[in-house]
């Protein structure tokens, strides 16, 4: 098996996540031979700004260099589904930001095309590497809680709050028609099926647009930059300030979640509740070293994180997260290729990412149709 510390890799894309992914790769000891912007322009002056590697003339170019074994794309999501395929196709092992693609037919030929290549593929689903909910899930998994019954919770921002507030994920063209749900819901209905092992089969949505209109900059704006732009045009949204979505879930578990991106004061509030036959376990991302685990006839208690790479009371984070990802698909790309079983316990896979395509279907048709719709399912060969 090869060292992990050995293996080289590219970062497509320069944005707040870009950095995020070149930060996290660096402290795993992973050399990032260079990054892809939307201009080479664009790119130098990022790598500038940002203390990142020196970039690729263009994403052909870096997808010619034989030193690069894994490509991560954090691309606006319309670009996903081309950089992904050429990457395969490239040999190269892939990590993409969610969502995979835009739409679940693409998402569909993209998982058949990785099972097919045998290389490593992974969706950036990284708030399962938060410790807490490697524990949450041990614990659910070891039978703790009893039959899960009831899980509610939200994804909660605010930095789409005002009609002066704009990003690419704004535009359906470059982000799909589903924002709120695509962008953060995904990362919940991911979480909680991790978790629990639960998958939805049955969603009811309801979706909503508090800001009609939008003030488009007339210049590049980079995401959570805040700030309202000189020079503006009004732009019609169509896209999803919020939603409501009630889910039915495999062993007949139920759920609710709300998802926001206007929720003053929320900045990014990921928090559920797992209630269960026997107990319950509730966490939120602001204070992501606590795990609440609630009993019927005894003190509830409240567990305080002891797995992780710092000892207790040195607190792990949203960074940390990306990391421990990175490391468990890094051990894959080291060990020549997916796991058997993959798109499990390990790391999220283009399979995960498949089936939030798939459950995103469900809830556009049935806040179109104001009726319950089913999932359809994602093959069990390739969970």
């Amino acid at each position: 098996m090869r060292d992990i510390r050995d293996i080289k890799a590219a970062v497509v894309g320069t944005g707040f996540i870009g950095v995020v992914h070149v930060e996290a790769l660096r402290r795993l000891g992973v050399e990032v031979t260079g990054i892809v912007g939307s201009t080479p322009e664009r790119a130098a002056a990022k790598a500038k700004a940002a203390a990142l590697p020196a970039p690729y003339p263009s994403f052909e170019a870096m997808l010619a260099d034989p030193a690069v074994d894994v490509v991560h794309l954090t691309t606006p999501n319309h670009l996903h589904h081309a950089q992904v395929r050429d990457t395969l196709a490239a040999g190269k092992h892939v990590v993409c930001e969610k969502p995979l693609a835009m739409s679940s037919e693409e998402t569909g030929e993209l998982l058949r095309l990785a099972e097919a290549s045998g290389l490593v593929h992974a969706v950036n689903f990284n708030i399962r590497f938060y410790a807490q909910s490697q524990e949450a899930r041990a614990r659910v998994q070891a039978g703790e809680i009893g039959d899960v019954r009831l899980i509610s919770g939200g994804y909660l921002q605010d930095w789409l709050l005002f009609d002066t507030d704009w990003n690419w994920r704004l535009d359906p063209a470059a982000g799909g028609s589903l924002r709120a749900v695509g962008d953060i819901g995904s990362h919940w209905l991911d979480l909680v099926t991790f978790i629990t092992g639960r998958h939805v089969e049955a969603v009811m949505a309801d979706l909503t647009t508090f800001i009609g209109v939008r003030k488009q900059p007339t210049g590049p704006v980079e995401t959570f930059s805040g700030g309202a732009a000189a020079e503006s045009v009004d732009v019609p949204m169509d896209t999803e300030d919020a939603a409501g979505i009630l889910l039915r879930l495999t062993g007949g578990a139920r759920a609710v979640v709300t998802v926001s991106q206007v929720s003053a004061g929320r900045r990014n509030r990921l928090s559920w509740e797992i209630d269960g036959s026997e107990a319950a376990l509730a966490w939120h991302s602001e204070a992501p070293e606590e795990l609440w685990i609630g009993h019927r006839g005894r003190p509830n208690e409240l567990l305080l994180r002891e797995r992780g790479d710092y000892p207790p009371g040195h607190a792990e984070g949203f960074p940390d997260t990306f990391k421990h990802l990175y490391r468990a698909v890094y051990r894959a790309v080291a060990a020549g290729g997916p796991p058997p079983g993959a798109g499990g316990a390990e790391y999220p896979t283009f399979a995960d990412g498949h089936e939030e395509a798939l459950i995103a279907d469900a809830i556009a048709q049935s806040h179109a149709e104001q009726r319950w719709v089913t999932v359809n399912p994602v093959p069990q060969e390739v969970r």
